[in-house]
């Protein structure tokens, strides 16, 4: 953007330190950096700003050009469109219905039970429930 060499900078800073002071110029370089900050800021908002304006064009864009050709295939295909849409009229896709629900409620059997005589596995312990081992001292005698 800004085509500065390193002779051109160089020369920059010397004037700088020159004009302004060694003293004073940490406390000028900070106040220059919160203007630029600011001006990048405002500049990344302004471009947001019409970043969103552009989308929402291109989208009303695109929605003009999606009716359009909905009109037109309506247009080429009334009767089958018309067929279909009388099915649908009426229905809602999320709901089930009532013979479905009746037929799902319906209570189904239960397992079927151990044969006699027999024992029923033992239950495995989890990790929260195991014990852990108990420990033993030891003292060693005197030698």
């Amino acid at each position: 953007m800004f085509d500065i060499g390193a002779s051109e900078l160089l020369l920059i800073v010397i004037v700088a330190v020159v004009v302004i002071g060694p003293k004073d110029l940490p406390l000028a370089l900070r106040t220059a950096g919160r203007w630029i900050g600011k001006v990048r800021r405002v500049s990344g908002h302004f471009r947001a700003g019409v970043e969103t304006m552009i989308r929402e064009a291109e989208l009303a864009e695109m929605e003009k050009k999606w009716r359009e050709q909905n009109e037109a295939i309506m247009r080429e295909f009334p009767a089958e469109s018309a067929t279909a849409e009388a099915g649908l009229v009426g229905q809602d896709p999320g709901t089930v219905k009532s013979a479905e629900i009746s037929a799902s409620a319906a209570p189904t059997a239960a397992p079927p039970a151990a044969p006699a005589g027999t024992e029923p596995a033992p239950k495995r312990r989890t990790r929260a429930t195991k014990k852990a081992p108990k420990r033993t001292t030891t003292q060693s005698g005197a030698d």
